[in-house]
């Protein structure tokens, strides 16, 4: 039996009131919302009541964000994507922001068991004077549990389109790629935080926001395997790889309160299920 599930998440700015509406099919929920910082931003829990996907399944999200809203999105787990007999498995996000809109995307890990066949797709249309951060982090097997990713596929897709596109397949026997020091250096967890901007930002906030990064990159113990960058003018990118999930969420989290504070004045209030 496979799972087709998708959700429409809906953020709308009600009398200074950032409210989110939802419809789902299939196994996905939306959790209450809830305001620990205030009515300007909403923070909402993603639920997948099966916990994984096999190949067939589908998980499917599409998230609006009104003019003035700003909507704040996690899960409370990560995202399994198990042992594939046959078929892909998939995940797929499209969100579309308006003007003056803010997303933040932050769910936890995409777990690649041994013998997936997995794409984890993300799509995010920023209209200009919108701005988002969202991040996609992919940990490869379970190395602590002694199950390493021994074969298998993982695809990834991170895109704003005609601004920034990153695919990239992940294949369990490519030694050269999961080992080589051109590679993945016997890392089995990747993390990309990103800021965009539905306009070019202002060169002196672009650095701010690289300065800032750099600064707890510097004093991280995975200062050696990360960087942070900007290849275009609407987008600001920190890359991590580490050994397992723990150092490389911990370093994300560092950098998304600071370019929460650096770019949009707000705390790096962390949602409720992070503290839990």
């Amino acid at each position: 039996m496979t799972w087709h599930a998708s959700l429409k998440l809906d953020y709308t700015l009600e009398s200074n009131r950032s409210v989110a509406r939802y419809l789902h099919s299939g196994p996905l929920r939306i959790l209450q919302s809830l305001y620990p910082e205030g009515d300007t931003v909403c923070h909402n829990v993603l639920v997948h009541p099966p916990s994984g996907l096999v190949g067939g399944d589908t998980l499917d999200v599409q998230v609006t964000v009104g003019s003035g809203a700003h909507g704040l999105v996690t899960t409370p787990g990560a995202t399994r994507f198990y042992r594939s007999e046959v078929g892909l498995a998939t995940q797929q996000v499209h969100a579309r922001l308006e003007s003056g809109a803010r997303l933040e995307w932050l769910p936890l890990e995409a777990l690649a068991y041994n013998g997936c066949d997995a794409l984890n797709r993300a799509v995010f249309e920023l209209a200009p004077g919108s701005e988002m951060m969202a991040w996609d982090i992919t940990a490869l097997g379970l190395p602590a549990a002694d199950f390493p990713f021994m074969q298998g596929t993982f695809r990834q897709h991170l895109e704003i389109p005609g601004v920034w596109l990153e695919r990239g397949t992940i294949e369990a026997a490519d030694n050269r790629l999961m080992d080589s020091p051109v590679g993945l250096a016997g890392h089995r967890c990747m993390g990309t935080l990103v800021f965009a901007a539905g306009s070019a930002m202002a060169d002196e906030r672009i650095e701010r926001a690289l300065s800032c990064a750099r600064d707890l990159l510097e004093a991280s113990e995975q200062r050696q395997t990360a960087g942070a960058t900007s290849p275009h003018k609407q987008v600001i990118v920190l890359r991590v790889l580490a050994p397992v999930t723990e150092p490389a969420m911990q370093l994300l989290r560092q950098v998304w309160a600071a370019w929460r504070r650096e770019m949009w004045g707000l705390a790096g209030t962390l949602p409720r299920l992070w503290n839990q």
